[in-house]
């Protein structure tokens, strides 16, 4: 049986922590085959197996509110693989693709805090979702720097 409807507040914080995990997912997904380091590209799969779980609590608790997922869109997908293979047509070391992954980082930690300061009337629940988001998102950070 399906849950109650959520609050519209609620509903735009899953639905960025969806779209969040799965743009991250999308970058690591391109820079991956180009990574060699072998540290490094355990690393990114780690964070890839989290960003999964992660966008896939939002994705239940959509389901479960009856709310719609969020439906990614084809331009913004295009232009960050894109983005990416341009970045790393002539660079692919190390440090340039992990570089790559910080400035990920930041803009999905840029768009959370965004989306939690305009929906600040959250459930504890979706806040801490979100905030377990963005705790992975500033340590992601911290243990990319090392392959600068």
């Amino acid at each position: 049986m399906r849950g109650i409807c959520m609050n519209k507040a609620d509903i735009e914080v899953y639905k960025e922590i969806q779209r969040n995990a799965e743009m991250t997912m999308k970058a690591i997904d391109t820079v991956q085959d180009k990574v060699y380091d072998d540290d490094l590209a355990l690393q990114l799969s780690k964070q890839n197996m989290k960003y999964t779980e992660l966008r896939n609590k939002s994705i239940d608790k959509l389901l479960t509110g009856k709310a719609d997922p969020y439906h990614g869109n084809a331009i913004q997908d295009v232009k960050l693989v894109s983005g990416i293979h341009m970045s790393t047509m002539l660079n692919t070391s190390t440090s340039h693709l992990a570089e790559i992954m910080i400035q990920e980082n930041n803009r999905g930690l840029t768009h959370m805090w965004k989306s939690l300061n305009q929906h600040g009337n959250s459930s504890k629940e979706a806040m801490e979702i979100a905030n377990e988001l963005v705790n992975f998102q500033e340590s992601n950070i911290r243990s990319l720097k090392r392959y600068l």
